[in-house]
């Protein structure tokens, strides 16, 4: 009986319980109703549904718009935005709260995709030609996946994000970039390889750095924070330590250029410096104005060509009163303050720029105001100047009215001749934001006030800078071999972190080099985006103080460059279009191979020619491995297949040679050889090409070179394309675009492959003429027969500007 009764209480237990969880079930169903129809309208064209939900912290679906996601996880909102067919952005709101967009985002704004989000089960799916994202709601998890389906990485929990940091799980054998490069003296033995532990930072003495991490395998990461902690252990990749509380970042994917480019547009590309700054520049301590003309006028007589001239202290009233910081030093410079000695200057084809430090003398006219405003650097005290041994201090330039006053004291010069900044020291002592902030101050003051394009260089980088015309340069180095080889990497780890427009104190700042040591490096430097000299005060870098033999080969380097600036320049413009710059390493075209993953030895300067410059005293031999490609060595002709590495003899007498490559499909714009950019008109642009079997093309620009009116519109650009047919090769011009007219009236194509028995344009027969120099100097178009150190020549001069069709058979 006892047991019966049991059995029966059992029952009704059971049936109570049964019937409590149905009324939970159909409350939630009804709450669940409630919830849906609270969700804004979905604009997406997809299939949207409920994501099955195994625990309270599960996602869940707030919001479906076109190429936008936005999930809840309690009070956590979790935003996923395509931005590019290739690139996802991922912000993480704790409690729904959003921290603001750093420096290093410039752009919110993205052309829609029209990416596919599937939202009826789980996984949603985020689909676009290049790419898949898939996001598992019970796990919260992200995995991105390339357009062939394989796995690039993963963020196994969103919900770790609302705290500062984030991690990635990726396959560990994935080579990888980025992060940040190397100051002046540390040990860069691991090249451009990124190491598994490093501080996410601008740095000093010629650090860059970006929170950016990129493989050659396909993928990048971009995390929006000032500063962090990277780590990269047995496959997790982590951020930590992050400047926002909730984390936000983008997944790029793609090659390294498309992935480097996407960086561009979410953090800004670069405005075009002005022409001249793709010239020589001689950068000096210790000078004044009569030692300036009289260098200047050293120069024009010896037919070396420069472009700009950079003075360090000794143009400042440095400690003076009445903004002795910032305007001319009225003894060393006595034509300085009235304008007379830009007059000169420009007169020479010479441009002034000058040096400019983040610090003011405190008992001076100046610092008394800055005192008195609260401009100072907060909590640091005075100290002694090096070089004027009085007190000093530094001024907080994340103040906007600190960055306004300065640039406002600082237009007097910029009238009187100092047309471009060197900023120096803002990167001891200080945060990643100083420098930016410094150079923010010149570039938006300067923007405001004239239409002349900014110029700077600056002694570290962080990503977001570039946006401020901002260059970089590798800080005080010595001199010697062994230093101006592991300028190499120090160049492309800065490239691999965003910053395109670096230099270098060519010939080392401190110490003087050796006659070959300053010849090899000026032949290097010639083969970077920023060309310039510089060393210690009282030290000469000038070509004619190292010895006839030196003097030659500086002066040819110098030359080669100037007779390839409508190339260079024409990448100056393709940075500003794209954020891939004149130079980058061997891995952002050939990700695939092995051989060059690790390579600091050559680089690509432009997409056409490879330099592997001599950066060794004694070695007679030097090896240099091509990549996949057929490859025309530029000084003497001789023809070679890639993917081998090949030997070349080193001129250790004259040292006169630099290994430079041209790549087969190139096509290369060069000008005569000036004492400066501008010196004069270019009618006739001569175009190197050599045609390969597949199409190739490349984009000629020009402007005024001076101000920022390309910006709407006014510039000249046309795209010059060519190829190897059967018995034929073509070279098209594409109608030009733009409102700029420049000097340039005729192309001079140098056709080198088979002679050409005839040539046509638009299918009509050109005249051929006896020789190239009857060909230059007859009015209109024509072709001629020659030959040169590569083979036979057919030179065809065809109208600038126009649609054509050439054919040489």
């Amino acid at each position: 009986m006892q047991y019966r009764s049991n059995k029966k209480l059992l029952l009704s237990g059971l049936i109570l319980v049964v019937t409590v969880i149905i009324v939970i079930g159909i409350i939630a169903i009804i709450q669940g109703k409630q919830d849906t129809n609270s969700i804004p309208e979905v604009t997406n064209t997809a299939i949207v549904g409920t994501a099955p939900a195994s625990d309270v912290n599960a996602l869940t679906i707030a919001r479906v718009d076109q190429d936008h996601l936005e999930l809840k996880a309690g009070p956590h909102i979790i935003m996923i935005d395509v931005i590019q067919a290739d690139a996802v952005s991922v912000q993480v709101n704790p409690n729904g709260v959003a921290d603001p967009d750093t420096e290093v985002i410039a752009n919110r704004q993205f052309t829609p995709v029209g990416a596919t989000i599937d939202t009826s089960s789980n996984p949603i799916i985020i689909s676009t030609e290049q790419m898949e994202v898939k996001i598992d709601t019970v796990k919260r998890s992200l995995t991105f996946y390339d357009a062939k389906k394989k796995l690039l990485l993963e963020h196994p929990d969103l919900l770790e994000s609302i705290v500062d940091e984030v991690e990635f799980t990726h396959d560990q054998n994935d080579r990888l970039y980025g992060i940040g490069g190397y100051n002046a003296s540390e040990g860069s033995a691991d090249g451009i390889l990124l190491g598994d532990t490093m501080i996410v930072r601008g740095g000093q003495q010629g650090h860059p750095g970006a929170p950016l991490v990129w493989s050659s395998a396909g993928y990048g990461l971009l995390v929006d924070t000032i500063d962090a902690r990277y780590n990269n252990d047995e496959g997790i990749i982590s951020f930590r330590n992050t400047s926002r509380k909730g984390v936000h970042y983008y997944v790029l994917i793609g090659t390294p250029a498309a992935m480097m480019s996407t960086v561009a547009d979410i953090s800004g590309t670069p405005p075009l410096f002005p022409k001249w700054a793709m010239g020589f520049m001689n950068s000096e301590w210790g000078i004044d104005e009569q030692e300036l003309l009289q260098e200047v006028s050293t120069y024009r007589k010896k037919q070396i060509p420069i472009d700009s001239f950079t003075l360090d202290f000794d143009w400042k009233a440095w400690s003076e009163d009445q903004y002795g910081e910032f305007r001319w030093n009225e003894v060393k410079f006595p034509s300085g303050s009235s304008g007379e000695l830009k007059q000169t200057m420009d007169d020479l084809g010479i441009k002034l720029t000058g040096i400019f430090k983040p610090r003011l003398h405190v008992n001076t006219e100046q610092g008394k105001y800055a005192s008195e405003h609260d401009f100072w650097w907060p909590g640091k005290k005075n100290y002694l100047d090096y070089f004027s041994h009085q007190a000093v201090n530094d001024l907080n330039f994340d103040k906007e009215e600190v960055r306004k006053w300065y640039f406002e004291h600082t237009k007097q010069a910029f009238d009187t001749g100092i047309i471009g900044y060197w900023n120096d020291e803002a990167d001891e002592g200080y945060t990643t934001m100083q420098f930016i902030n410094m150079q923010k101050a010149l570039y938006e003051g300067q923007r405001e006030y004239s239409d002349k394009r900014v110029w700077s260089i600056n002694r570290n980088y962080y990503l977001g800078a570039q946006k401020y015309a901002y260059g970089l340069w590798s800080g005080d180095i010595t001199s010697g071999f062994d230093t101006m080889a592991n300028q190499r990497e120090r160049m492309l780890t800065s490239i691999n972190v965003g910053q395109f427009k670096w230099g270098m104190d060519t010939g080392g700042f401190q110490s003087n080099p050796e006659p070959d040591n300053y010849a090899r490096w000026m032949q290097f430097s010639a083969f970077t985006p920023i060309f310039r000299v510089h060393g210690q005060q009282d030290m000469q870098r000038q070509p004619w103080y190292f010895g006839d033999t030196a003097e030659a080969a500086a002066k040819a380097a110098i030359e080669l460059r100037y007779q390839l600036i409508p190339y260079i320049y024409s990448y100056e413009r393709m940075t500003y279009e794209t954020g891939i710059g004149l130079v980058r390493p061997l891995v952002f075209d050939y990700p695939q191979d092995p051989q060059v993953e690790n390579d600091v030895d050559s680089w690509m300067f432009g997409d056409w020619l490879l330099v592997s410059p001599v950066v060794s005293q004694d070695e007679a031999v030097k090896s240099i491995y091509l990549p996949q490609g057929q490859w025309i060595n530029y000084t003497n002709g001789t023809e070679y297949q890639g993917g081998q590495t090949i030997t070349h003899q080193v001129d250790l007498t004259n040292w006169s040679d630099i290994p430079l490559f041209i790549k087969r499909g190139a096509i290369i714009p060069t000008q005569p050889v000036m004492n400066y950019i501008g010196e004069k008109k270019v009618d006739i642009l001569t175009v190197d090409v050599f045609p390969d079997t597949s199409e190739t093309s490349f984009i000629y620009y020009d402007d005024d070179g001076d101000t920022y009116s390309y910006e709407t519109g006014q510039y000249f650009r046309q795209q010059l394309s060519t190829q190897a047919k059967a018995g034929e090769l073509v070279f098209t011009t594409a109608n030009k675009v733009g409102t700029f007219t420049p000097d340039l009236g005729y192309y001079l194509v140098k056709f080198h492959g088979p002679a050409g028995g005839s040539v046509t344009s638009g299918g009509s027969a050109l005249s051929e003429v006896k020789d190239v120099a009857a060909l230059t100097n007859q009015a209109g178009e024509g072709w001629a027969h020659g030959t040169d150190k590569y083979g036979d020549v057919t030179y065809v001069k065809i109208e600038a500007g126009f649609s054509k069709n050439i054919s040489v058979k």
